[in-house]
């Protein structure tokens, strides 16, 4: 087992991965910005080296530094996180090359589940369900209008490096085709550097379904059942939860076993997540994999019982999964609500500033990810997520419910939050009979 981990990370997740290595009797170097010197995540390491300016380009994105971080203060490994370089599979090679262990997959895995073109050919060879779509990557506006017109409409234009529901347009007739093709092109580009797209058949009205999966290094695989993901705004996560009400212990059992299949074909060790598009007839199709630990590992964690993070690093240590199948049960219901900076009444636009009082809620089957407290100032470099409440319970009724009690109680004073909109979206009574979609906030909530 490592002796010392360095946390390529900031927020809730480097609190997290900090506070499992203290358990596990590792020592933690978290490195932060000039901005994050009051970092929660910072305070709790053993070691805190500040890696550059605020921008994150500077600093969390700057390999040379974060690698210098981890050689000067002896760290064996590195622990990603989310965002940043957790799916950077040129970070995981310079990790290798400087004998730091990446605590995630290999880098070919990476890149090839990085690739989403490539990623739907391998589900396909793999025998994984895909969406029907464009052989590769779309080369012409007349290869768009050929594949949809074969397809039919509506399509959805996707960008092959895409992430965070950028580069993604749905073309609803030919007329909007070209428009949608240059509009779609032009976001990918500014936002990966790779204007490249694919197409994709729309699935209307469909749930987003992720399955949890953890591979080692020995050859054997586990996955942990399934997290409904399906209320988004814009692309984004709001809420998750674990189980889904649309999927039957025998649908469990084919995207599981599917999402295995996946992770054997690419030789996967580490966890991550299978994401699907589940359709009203109870097919479901592969969307894509992400590579690393997911924001929404806790409402899985209550359900099984496995701690996500630990596990994760005791297969990049080259230790053998402490469960099996057999040993994996779902026990009740988990629910997570994304807790953000942001001001509903002014389309969501971001809030900075000085926390000046936060009282948290509690109680049996409540956890709280965070790296706020009061008299932190929330800087305005990064991603406006500054919480993530979660709560268990042991039917959705009972979750649900416990989740309103929760927002009620959580008080933040100094900043706007999306506290009152996510129990809006709770109290929906659509929402409440489990009757959901990836369109849920633009057909259910006013001013979605």
């Amino acid at each position: 087992m490592f002796k010392k981990i360095l946390v390529a990370n900031r927020g809730e997740i480097a609190v997290r991965i900090i506070r499992a290595c203290k358990e596990m009797k590792i020592a933690t170097v978290a490195i932060y910005s000039e901005a994050d010197k009051n970092s929660l995540h910072m305070r709790l390491a053993d070691e805190a080296i500040c890696v550059g300016p605020p921008a994150s380009r500077e600093s969390y994105l700057n390999m040379p530094n974060i690698i210098s971080a981890a050689t000067i203060t002896g760290a064996e490994a590195i622990h990603p996180g989310y965002g940043y370089f957790s799916e950077n599979a040129g970070f995981a090679e310079a990790c290798e090359a400087c004998n730091i262990k990446f605590i995630g997959p290999k880098a070919n895995a990476i890149e090839l589940m990085g690739d989403k073109a490539r990623a739907k050919d391998t589900a396909a060879k793999a025998g994984v369900p895909v969406i029907p779509g464009s052989k590769g990557i779309i080369q012409s506006e007349q290869e768009a209008f050929k594949t949809a017109s074969k397809m039919g409409y509506p399509v959805r234009l996707k960008a092959t490096a895409g992430g965070g529901g950028r580069g993604i347009r749905v073309v609803h007739s030919q007329d909007d085709l070209s428009s949608q093709l240059r509009i779609a092109t032009t976001e990918a580009e500014s936002a990966f550097g790779n204007g490249e797209l694919y197409m994709e058949k729309e699935i209307e009205e469909p749930r987003h379904i992720e399955v949890q999966i953890i591979g080692d290094e020995h050859g054997h695989y586990v996955h942990l059942g399934e997290r409904e993901c399906s209320i988004q705004r814009r692309n984004q996560k709001l809420i998750e939860e674990a189980p889904s009400v649309a999927v039957t212990p025998a649908i469990r059992n084919k995207m599981g076993e599917a999402a295995v299949k996946l992770a054997k074909a690419v030789g996967y060790s580490s966890v991550g997540t299978v994401e699907y598009l589940l359709d009203k007839n109870g097919d479901f199709y592969f969307m894509e994999m992400n590579t690393r630990v997911q924001v929404e590992h806790p409402v899985t964690e209550f359900v099984t019982g496995v701690d996500i993070v630990k596990e994760q690093i005791r297969v990049a240590a080259g230790e053998k999964l402490s469960v099996t199948q057999k040993d994996i049960k779902i026990d009740g219901h988990a629910i997570e609500c994304r807790i953000i900076a942001e001001d509903p009444s002014r389309n969501f636009a971001p809030c900075v500033g000085t926390i000046r009082h936060m009282a948290a809620p509690g109680g049996i089957g409540v956890r709280l990810d965070t790296h706020i407290y009061g008299g932190y100032e929330i800087p305005p470099y990064y991603d406006a997520m500054i919480a993530k409440l979660i709560v268990w319970g042991k039917d959705r009724n009972e979750a649900i419910a416990r989740m309103m009690r929760c927002l009620a109680e959580y008080e933040i004073d100094g900043i706007t939050t999306n506290i009152s909109y996510q129990m809006e979206i709770l109290s929906n009574p659509y929402f409440k009979k489990g009757e959901l979609s990836t369109s849920f906030i633009p057909r259910r909530m006013n001013g979605g």
